[in-house]
């Protein structure tokens, strides 16, 4: 089995990588209630959740499952069992068939090449997170460029009203100096006026 199509049936579940009990049971050949019994046999097995857990109605209408939203999540009977990599593994072990060990091989690799992808530096998740703080030091840069001009403006805002209220003095003091005639040539037109 192609480890792409295997890592299509990887879901992401309360934060840890899981593949459903229908998936893994189609992949092995066998039918889903014999895996479930197979796995209840051995419960010891598969105890924690870091090997194994039942997964909620709710879990369910949230996931991403393409097979469930199409209209098997709404008919579920039972809800499904979501195995970790762990649990995968533990499944060799009550699972005995040759299909079933030659399944979890190709499982096991998906997982693995699964987790390296993640933890690549090309990973979407690491991609995100220097988004993330990009973003963040540009809200800090433009908080700062901000208070700057704020405070640039209120100091060009200070220095307005200054040079306002110095010019609003000179225009009353103009007002109230006597009337001087004025010094220097006088226009033709004046010299009549005053003759």
């Amino acid at each position: 089995m192609e480890i792409a199509v295997i890592q299509n049936k990887i879901y992401e579940i309360r934060g840890q990588k899981v593949m459903l009990d229908f998936d893994l049971a189609e992949m092995y050949g066998v039918d889903t209630a014999q895996l479930k019994r197979s796995v209840k046999r051995n419960i010891e097995r598969f105890e924690g959740e870091d090997f194994m857990f039942e997964v909620t109605r709710e879990e369910l209408s949230r996931c991403q499952i393409g097979t469930l939203n199409k209209g098997r999540g709404s008919n579920i009977k039972y809800l499904p069992f979501a195995f970790t990599e762990l649990g995968v593994a533990m499944l060799s072990s009550v699972l005995r068939s040759a299909t079933a060990i030659q399944v979890n091989r190709g499982i096991m690799r998906a997982f693995v090449a699964v987790r390296k992808y993640l933890l690549s530096s090309n990973s979407p998740a690491k991609e995100i997170e220097d988004l993330k703080q990009r973003v963040k030091e540009l809200e800090e840069s433009s908080e700062d460029t901000l208070a700057a001009i704020n405070d640039l403006s209120e100091d060009t805002r200070k220095e307005l009203d200054d040079i306002y209220m110095a010019l609003t003095e000179l225009a009353e003091k103009k007002k109230q100096l006597p009337n001087r005639n004025k010094i220097g040539y006088v226009a033709i037109q004046e010299r009549r006026n005053k003759q």
